[in-house]
Formats: structure tokens, C-alpha cells, sequence
């Protein structure tokens, strides 16, 4: 009797242990658990006081920051302070002068302060985006691109919405993805400039998926029309999900692409009490 009792507890107990681990893995999960921080989001505060700023995005959950600016540090000075509070920087953005001039010296800091990416977020213009910017920018990309991929890292180009002037059946911006190596250029989707010159983020994951491997997670006020320049208001900037911006169908789709890194950006200047909301906001979003 007594050993039909054990057989019955040890079979009840593994019953349970499957029923548990089978509800378990029912659970719907966030489809970003862990977002990251753009450095420019808090480009005031980081210019006040470095430590105490990492501080801060450290106590909101943030430990990936994309840095596009050490502050006035060396790249060896920021990544002591990142180690410190067990934090990292997979992206380091650079802007697109300093990766066609100087490439050896961004691919060294890249390693320094940890980062698997290098990415630039804009091309120098006078006024209208055009073929010929776009053609320069494709061949520096390609030579940059092969150059960074042979040192162990990718590189990815930020849109920044002026990409989208229409050409032939599509845009500049089509023109560059088609155009650039797919082997050494990557991009970094920034949502707002999508949505900005009147496109949709998730076509454009759609179209291009494996294209992408990190994304900009950035907001538009409600009733903003954008525009070709890229540029607008800080102050046109939202909390993420309270603008233009459908992040539960972006983010679903980014899920079908090769994107590995979201970063959250706010130039409103309001960081500090906005950021924390966002990052909420996009870990309640559930597969």
C-alpha cells in the first residue's frame, strides 16, 4: 500500500512539473524584453555629469547604450565606466565624415568600447536628398562597409527621412539599400523617419527584411505632417505609443528580419521622467 502511495506522489509530482513548464511556455513574453537607450537622449544630462547620467539610465533597466558621443571621453575612459555598472554599447554611431576619413580610429573605438555595430545616422546635404548624394553615399558605405566587416564588425546606415525623395518606382532610400553591399552595409531602421515623410516602417521591414539589424524606437506627435527635410521639432517628439508610430505591428514585423538591437530615442527635453514611460510601454507588448 505504502509503495503504491510513493509510484502515486512521484507520478502526481511529474504530472505537475509537465502541466507547469507546458503553462509556463504559454505565457505570452514581451517581444522586446530589453530595449536600449540612444546617448543623444540624454546629451544634456551626459554634458552635466557622465557617471551620475549612466547612473540614472541604469536605474530605469537601461544597460545598452548607443553611444554617438563620449562626452569628452576616450573610448577606453567610457568603457571603464560602462563596466563598472555592468553596462554595454553594442552600437557606436559616428558621424559620416569621420567614417570616410578617419575609419581605422572609428573601427578602434568601435572594439574599445565593445560594440558589434557602427552606424552613421545621417549624409551631409544642401537642401534636397539626390541621386548623386545618394550614388557618393553608396560607394563610401561599400568601402566603409568592407573595411569595418574585415575588423569583425557591421555596418549599418540610420535613415534620418530625407532618403525618401521618390525615384523611378521607389525612393533614394530603396536606391541605396539595392545598391549597397549586402555582405558589408546594413541599416538601422529609425521608425519617426520613417513616418515622417509619409512611409510605413513595417512595409519597408517587409521589403527589405534581411536588410535590418538595429532599430530606432522614436515617436511623432499626433497631427505632425512631415516632409522631405529631415527635420523637425524636439518637441514634436512622443512618449513611444502615444504618436503616429504602430509599435505592435512594427514590432511583430521585426521579428521576421534580422534586427538584434532596439534603442530608444527621445530628444524631447523631458528624458528623464518620458523615457522610463516608453521603455514600459514597449516591454508590455507581448508576442
Amino acid at each position: 500500500m505504502k509503495k503504491t502511495q510513493k509510484n502515486f506522489s512521484i507520478g502526481t509530482f511529474l504530472l505537475i512539473l509537465l502541466l507547469t513548464g507546458f503553462s509556463c511556455q504559454q505565457q505570452p513574453q514581451p517581444l522586446v524584453p530589453d530595449p536600449g537607450v540612444v546617448s543623444w537622449s540624454f546629451r544634456n544630462q551626459f554634458s552635466d555629469d557622465i557617471p551620475g547620467t549612466l547612473d540614472l539610465i541604469k536605474g530605469m533597466g537601461i544597460t545598452n547604450i548607443e553611444f554617438s558621443s563620449f562626452f569628452g571621453l576616450t573610448a577606453g575612459e567610457m568603457r571603464e565606466l560602462i563596466d563598472e555598472r555592468g553596462m554595454v554599447c553594442r552600437s557606436y554611431g559616428v558621424g559620416y565624415n569621420t567614417l570616410v576619413d578617419d575609419i581605422e580610429q572609428v573601427a578602434k573605438d568601435a572594439h574599445t568600447i565593445g560594440a558589434k555595430y557602427v552606424r552613421v545616422a545621417s549624409i551631409p546635404r544642401d537642401g534636397l536628398f539626390t541621386l548623386e548624394l545618394a550614388q557618393k553615399a553608396v560607394e563610401d558605405f561599400n568601402t566603409a562597409g568592407k573595411y569595418l566587416r574585415e575588423q569583425g564588425l557591421y555596418f549599418c546606415y540610420h535613415n534620418h527621412g530625407f532618403e525618401f525623395v521618390p525615384y523611378q518606382n521607389g525612393t533614394l532610400f530603396d536606391y541605396m539599400v539595392q545598391n549597397t553591399n549586402p555582405d558589408y552595409v546594413s541599416f538601422e531602421l529609425d521608425a519617426m523617419w520613417v513616418v515622417h515623410p509619409g512611409h510605413d516602417p513595417v512595409e519597408l521591414l517587409q521589403k527589405y527584411p534581411e536588410r535590418f539589424r538595429l532599430m530606432h524606437l522614436r515617436d511623432l506627435k499626433k497631427g505632425v505632417v512631415g516632409d522631405l527635410t529631415g527635420r523637425t521639432d524636439v518637441q514634436n517628439d512622443v512618449v513611444l505609443g502615444t504618436g503616429q508610430v504602430d509599435f505592435p505591428s512594427l514590432l511583430r514585423a521585426a521579428r521576421e528580419t534580422n534586427i538584434e538591437y532596439y534603442f530608444i530615442e527621445d530628444g524631447h527635453p523631458d528624458v528623464v521622467t518620458r523615457v522610463p514611460k516608453s521603455r514600459e510601454f514597449i516591454i508590455s507588448i507581448k508576442e
